[in-house]
Parts: C-alpha cells; structure tokens; sequence
C-alpha cells in the first residue's frame, strides 16, 4: 500500500535502505561526500546520463503538522543522473546549487547498488551518519529545554 500524498510520512520506518542511503547523502555535507568518493580510487569511469543541473521544488507545509497543505515556497536543488562503466545507475537531488555535490552523491549511490561495495559505501559513510545523529540529539534536547508542562489546579467550590 502506498503512503497517502494527502498525509504526511516523516517516519523512517517505511523507507528501503537505498532511500536511507540517498537520505543521508542528500544531507552530508559536499566536503563528507568528497572525502567518501576519494577513499574509492581508482573510481569507475561514470558518464552523465542527464548533465548536473539546478532547478526549484515546490515545498508543502500543513497547519500543526496534519492540516491541510499549502504551498510553503520554493527551494533550490541540484540534481544529478550518472552511470558507471559496470552498468549501475545512480542519481542525487540535493538542496542548494552545487552541481559537484549532486554528482558525487549520485556516483556514490551507484557504487552503493553494487552489492560487492554495497558494505564498503555504508562503512565510508558511517562518519556522516554519526555526525547527522549527533546534531539531530542536538536539536531534540534544546527543543526539550524549552518545553513547558501545563497543567490545571482544581479549585474548591463550595
């Protein structure tokens, strides 16, 4: 059964581990995804099925997380297509404009199908995956100190 467009799916529960794959090289930064990329030379020849390029996406908001959707605004994106001389595709949408980023994720996804370097990917990229983690604790504990507790006195009436 596919998720409703009509309601949100912030959970990771449902997604494949190549969408967690491409989640997270979508959020690492451009110099992670070069560190990761250079730690695989010799790379394979990778070809440009379509030429990086940067484009807008419409984001949805809702009221209180579940009303109904509205058009927030536009992002930026870049986005990548390339193919490895072994045949495997890859592809990357990133916010922001860096083209170079949007293609080595998009190499680095295709290295990823490859089940023989499919370990090899996950264990260069566990430094991203730490470091998201940590800023994401980060957030939920500072978002946690503002949090205020109500609660209601129940007066005697006579």
């Amino acid at each position: 059964m596919q998720p409703s467009p009509s309601k949100p799916n912030n959970g990771a529960a449902s997604r494949s581990p190549r969408q967690d794959a491409m989640a997270l090289m979508a959020r690492a930064e451009a110099g992670e995804l070069e560190a990761v990329l250079a730690g695989f030379a010799p790379l394979p020849v990778a070809s440009d099925l379509k030429p990086p390029e940067v484009g807008l996406v419409m984001l949805r908001g809702r009221t209180g997380g579940d009303g109904a959707a509205f058009n927030l605004g536009e992002a930026t994106v870049s986005r990548a297509a390339v193919r490895l001389e072994g045949g495997a595709s890859g592809f990357a949408y990133r916010l922001g404009r860096d083209v170079k980023a949007a293609r080595a994720a998009a190499i680095l996804d295709a290295l990823w199908q490859d089940e023989t370097r499919r370990a090899e990917v996950d264990a260069a990229l566990a430094p991203v995956r730490a470091r998201l983690a940590v800023q994401a604790a980060q957030v939920r504990a500072e978002t946690a100190a503002t949090k205020v507790d109500f609660f209601t006195l129940v007066r005697g009436e006579d």
